[in-house]
């Protein structure tokens, strides 16, 4: 064997640190923000780019994919190069990957602030970001594959595992839900409707989760703790069934959020019975981290990296432990819809997420700049900030939760709802809410903290851009005698990888396939029929505002929903509804039948107008954002042909040549609305986006009755 010298690649470890750090600022800023505007609305300006429904998906995609993938790129950069002693395959990819991502996070936050969205969450992004997306998640995988095949060491340690883990599903699951029809730069339809949209969305949903938010951080966790802590792995053997056990059952678990919807009792079954499954290697992979500090607990009390990479792990674990836990249907009709989700998200980002990146960049930033941490007294102060900060943001959370639920499904004894107003509910939790705002604030102010901790010990020394080292030159192809399976698979990264991506499959085709191929499993309504060109238009102004964010359109069989909201929801309602709008939370009531009842009143075009105009007008106690554009602004229908023949194009059963007649019935069902609005002593006119807008809400939920009930005025 011989001994080369090589150089490791520090400069884009150190740009991937920078980027963690500020990314991490502005996201968490955002949140608090988001935090305080559902506690105030006031915080939300009246402006159009600044009100809840931009900003929320703003945080999660600054949170999710800015700050979390920036450390992911950070973490994976400076390991991979050690644990196979070699720099990076190609220069020009890492800087190619390091601005590109920038570039996307940048594009992310202009567009949605602008209002272009998909309106699907956490994949909210157009198609041409998209596409940008795949192109330099491929330029990320080629760097880390080709540093595979060039490495000097015979065997992938399990931290690379879980790196090759990522890259393969996190790409699948981005090219499978982000199938989506162009309408034009800005605009797009996804390919799926109702409920296999909705199935579609929360298999990448919850899998962008398991492979963005957890399995490269599980990686992290494997070569950090143990470096920090200079104590090996555990157990190498317990690492194997982690990893192979989370990666097959994850993939299977998405239908646990779509519990008492429309979708197929089969695919709600398998999500539940996976989803409890995933209890064991969750668990083993969070023990395999913490019995790897067994003898180091001295270090713990003095390190506040390892405080905070000790409380990552365990937030991981209650994390993992109450998302099975949710996916009971017992479990879930209590948690659904209410801020208990909030709270358990936010245990695994601010806990999982946010704390293992902290502990990373402490241990990391004075390894790359070769100096001591500028001030550990300031590190453990973070450390006691950000514990605090999530406690007072998620005990709250959960209090509102519980709170919700209850007074949701509350009846007086003579069988009527005791909670019959919604608003009843929010002013209730509103408390809840400002102390949920505080706890954000002080995370943030700990993350602020942090950078300038780390900023001055960058400070104190320098980046060895080009870092020598050695290493032993071992034979890739040649095993070692007696040597195990599992050990042969970890000198084959191609066979690793195609055995990855058949393992993330199975449960796939499983559970997609039935539900695209069996007619059986969305039932049709003859009296569903397209929306009109009006009420199209609506729709997408209605995704456009982010109202998705706040109000879901589904009605579980649930006694007190039915009583509240009316029928409930039936999967051939939504064959027409290019993204699906089930929503995730309620803040606001349920919309899927706004057009027909809501607590037996129908509402009248003027009610919906005065509401977009001014909620706090309606009711004092309503934390619904202003949205006065929509009263001044002209609605732009020169894509409305277009848009027509996108939905023909998916399956829409519009006329042949309707694209060319649209408008005119455009025209003709906004001069019915503003006609409604001119006898209630309100002007307006057929070009303004609220006449869209009410179109659509008027719409929701009519199809299903034969008639509608009498118009109860105000």
């Amino acid at each position: 064997m011989k001994q080369e010298t090589f150089y490791y690649d520090n400069k884009i470890v150190k740009y991937f640190m920078y980027a963690t750090i500020i990314w991490g600022l502005v996201g968490m800023a955002a949140g608090v923000l988001a935090a305080l505007q559902m506690a105030m609305p006031i915080f939300n300006f009246e402006l159009e780019y600044t009100t809840f429904g931009r900003v929320r998906p703003i945080h999660t995609n600054a949170a999710i994919f800015a700050f979390v993938g920036n450390g992911i790129f950070m973490g994976v950069y400076f390991s991979m190069q050690r644990l196979l002693k070699t720099r990076m395959y190609s220069d020009v990819l890492s800087y190619l990957h390091f601005w590109g991502w920038q570039l996307i996070i940048v594009l992310a936050a202009l567009t949605l602030a602008l209002g272009f969205t998909t309106g699907k969450e956490y994949a909210e992004l157009e198609w041409p970001i998209d596409i940008l997306i795949a192109v330099i998640w491929l330029v990320f995988g080629w760097n880390m594959f080709g540093t595979i095949m060039k490495r000097r060491v015979k065997h992938l340690y399990v931290a690379i595992w879980f790196y090759l883990a990522t890259f393969i599903t996190v790409t699948l699951l981005h090219v499978v839900n982000s199938v989506e029809l162009p309408v034009t730069l800005t605009k797009s339809y996804s390919w799926y409707a109702g409920v296999q949209d909705a199935l579609v969305q929360w298999w990448y949903g919850h899998n962008a989760v398991a492979f963005f938010l957890t399995t490269p951080y599980l990686g992290l966790m494997y070569y950090y703790i143990p470096k920090a802590s200079n104590r090996p792995v555990y157990s190498y053997r317990l690492s194997i069934v982690h990893f192979w056990s989370f990666l097959f059952i994850y993939i299977w678990a998405g239908p646990h959020h779509l519990l008492y919807t429309a979708l197929p009792d089969w695919a709600q079954s398998l999500g539940t019975v996976f989803s409890i499954m995933l209890l064991a290697p969750s668990w083993g992979g969070m023990l395999n981290g913490l019995l790897t500090l067994r003898g180091a607990w001295d270090k713990v009390r003095e390190s506040a990296t390892l405080k905070f990479l000790v409380v990552a792990v365990t937030c991981y674990g209650m994390a993992t432990f109450e998302g099975p836990m949710l996916s009971l249907k017992s479990v879930n009709a209590i948690s659904h819809f209410t801020d208990w989700t909030v709270a358990h998200v936010h245990i695994g980002t601010l806990g999982w997420n946010g704390f293992l990146t902290f502990g990373v960049l402490y241990w990391l930033v004075p390894q790359i700049f070769k100096t001591k941490l500028y001030s550990e007294k300031l590190a453990g102060a973070h450390f006691w900030i950000g514990t605090i900060g999530i406690l007072f943001y998620a005990i709250p959370m959960y209090w509102a939760g519980f709170t919700q639920s209850l007074m949701w499904k509350e009846f007086t004894e003579e069988g009527l709802l005791a909670y019959p107003n919604f608003l009843e509910t929010v002013t209730q939790i509103r408390p809840m809410y400002y102390m949920r705002a505080f706890g954000g604030l002080i995370y943030l102010l700990g993350a602020v903290l942090m950078g300038y901790n780390l900023f001055k010990t960058a400070a104190l020394g320098k980046v060895t851009a080009n870092e020598e080292a050695t290493a032993v030159v071992e034979d890739i192809h040649k095993g070692k005698k007696g040597e195990k399976a599992h050990g042969w698979l970890e000198r084959k990264p191609v066979q690793f990888m195609v055995i990855s991506l058949i393992t993330v499959l199975i449960g796939t085709f499983i559970e997609l396939i039935p539900t695209f191929l069996i007619k059986s499993n969305v039932p049709t309504i003859a009296s569903v029929q397209p929306y009109t060109p009006l009420e199209l238009e609506g729709r997408d102004i209605y995704l456009r505002e982010g109202c998705y964010n706040c109000h879901s359109q589904m009605i579980r069989p649930f006694r007190s929903e039915t009583e509240r909201y009316g029928e409930y929801s039936k999967a051939g309602e939504f064959v027409y509804d290019h993204p699906f709008q089930w929503g995730s939370k309620r803040t606001g009531p349920d919309l899927a039948r706004e057009g027909v009842m809501t607590g037996k009143i129908y509402k009248p075009d003027a009610w919906h107008y005065q509401h977009m105009l001014d909620p706090q007008k309606l009711n004092e106690n309503s934390i619904m954002p202003k949205y006065p554009w929509l009263i001044e602004d002209d609605l732009d229908v020169s894509d409305l042909p277009a848009k027509i023949r996108a939905m023909q194009t998916l399956g829409v059963p519009y006329p042949e040549g309707y694209d060319e007649m649209a408008l005119e019935d455009y025209y003709k069902q906004a001069d019915k609305i503003v006609n409604n609005l001119k006898v209630a002593g309100i002007e307006s006119s057929r070009d303004k986006e609220i006449i869209a807008l009410i179109a659509y809400l008027q719409r929701l939920g009519t199809d299903i009755y034969k008639t509608a009930p009498e118009t109860v005025t105000e």
